[in-house]
């Protein structure tokens, strides 16, 4: 006889661990509470379908109430929870329709995600400023977008979300102006060498960048017409912001360990503080390779994977994670960037005798006149072990492969100086026989 493993959330940490007791655990009882009136959207399409260059979102959602009931879970939608007696392991909500619920639960898995930074700021309830993060959010917007008046976007944010839907307003015929109190576009993730490179690809297609401004109010007449920042003013029909996330753990304060940034401090096997208790996604924490510690990175990708970890374990099986090294990458215009592990700036804000090898060249020979780019390199390493920390790369080829072998070589704690006789193949049509990994190995010092 199996056990009733209640999970709280269903998007992409709760799909994965929903289906996976389904189909790898059957004799458990699944039952799940999500707030939302819809499962599994694809943030990452919400630029490409505000920017037009899918045709709708029916692609972007992989799962459905309908397919977790049908598999035997039993699925509360528009619920929320309000909250949980850790010690009589009792679940408390209330569904749209009113009907309350109280279930218990032997094994209980949190994947409540995170929530949209909301700045306290002058004009926020105005009309027109928008955040996203739901489908919801981004139907409405594209349903506004139907208005002419709005000519003139202001997006508040300049990291991966932000410059998406930069780019997706300017191919949606919309005037943008992008807001961040960096100094250069996504500043999370790369060094100011290789965010420069996209900063101009945004400048030359028409956004208009203000780096280096905070915004300190909205203005307008019940709708918003001007965003005031520290340096200057700037008319918006529209605003959006999208300025980071915050993970979404109130249900546990009080009684789960936290992280510094609040989000539940989980072990290898995604459980938390409180035996049985296990917390996926973006509420919760991973173990960073790069760094070698606790860490809190918010990516769909690490989401799936805590998600199946929490499943075995909450099932019996022991599953540990092997940690996380941050892969992520963005492709806007043509332009390709990818990152893993952590920038050299980070590393040295953390104390490493950090250093960087950077190396440009043709992604293939020089006498492959058509298909043939230019790639940017930058690994980061360890100058006292050696190690490797992270690597970016730029290229308007496609090298979103490449970043993957860093990743590993991270994960397994590799030194730079091994991949300076790394074995790779030569063929004119993929590469060069002096290859761009292999020459910034060597430059290394």
């Amino acid at each position: 006889m199996g056990e009733t493993i209640v999970v709280i959330g269903a998007n992409h940490a709760g799909t994965a661990a929903i289906n996976t007791i389904l189909d790898q655990f059957p004799e458990n009882r699944v039952i799940a509470f999500d707030g939302n009136s819809n499962i599994s959207f694809l943030g990452c399409g919400m630029a490409l379908w505000i920017g037009k260059q899918i045709s709708g979102p029916e692609g972007l959602f992989y799962s459905s109430r309908e397919a977790f009931e049908e598999k035997g879970a039993v699925v509360h939608m528009e619920t929320e929870i309000s909250r949980i007696d850790y010690d009589k392991k009792m679940v408390y909500g209330r569904e749209k329709d009113g009907t309350i619920h109280e279930q218990p639960y032997d094994k209980l898995i949190l994947a409540t995600g995170s929530l949209p930074i909301r700045p306290e700021l002058q004009g926020m309830d105005l009309e027109n400023v928008q955040f996203v993060k739901l489908y919801q959010n981004a139907r409405d917007v594209i349903q506004k977008l139907k208005d002419p008046s709005i000519r003139r976007i202001a997006v508040v944010g300049a990291g991966y979300i932000g410059v998406e839907l930069a780019e997706a307003f300017v191919r949606n015929g919309r005037e943008v102006v992008l807001i961040d109190c960096a100094d250069t576009c996504l500043a999370g993730y790369y060094d100011s060498e290789f965010s420069y490179i996209m900063g101009k690809n945004l400048e030359s297609h028409g956004v208009e960048l203000a780096l280096g401004e905070t915004v300190v109010k909205l203005e307008g007449r019940k709708r918003v017409q001007t965003v005031v920042t520290d340096q200057a003013r700037y008319q918006a029909d529209m605003v959006v912001f999208g300025i980071g996330f915050k993970p979404n753990t109130g249900l546990g304060q009080g009684r789960l360990k936290l992280f510094k940034n609040g989000a539940y401090l989980v072990d290898r096997r995604q459980e938390t503080s409180v035996a049985g208790v296990y917390a996926i996604g973006d509420c919760a924490t991973v173990y960073n390779n790069a760094i070698q510690a606790t860490d809190y990175i918010a990516l769909a990708t690490n989401a799936v994977r805590s998600g199946i970890i929490a499943a075995h374990n909450a099932c019996g099986r022991t599953l540990e994670s092997v940690g996380v090294q941050g892969s992520n990458g963005i492709s806007i215009w043509g332009l390709h960037m990818l990152c893993t592990g952590i920038s050299l700036k980070r590393a040295q804000k953390m104390g490493y005798a950090a250093a960087s090898s950077d190396y440009e060249d043709w992604q293939k020979a020089e006498f492959m006149e058509n298909g043939n780019n230019k790639v940017k390199i930058r690994i980061v390493y360890d100058k006292e072990t050696r190690i490797i920390l992270g690597a970016q790369m730029c290229s308007d080829y496609d090298i979103s492969m490449g970043i993957h072998l860093f990743s590993m070589a991270i994960e397994e704690q590799v030194t730079i100086d091994k991949l300076k006789l790394f074995d790779l193949f030569f063929l004119p049509h993929f590469n060069k026989p002096y290859n761009y990994i292999t020459m910034a190995a060597l430059a290394a010092r």
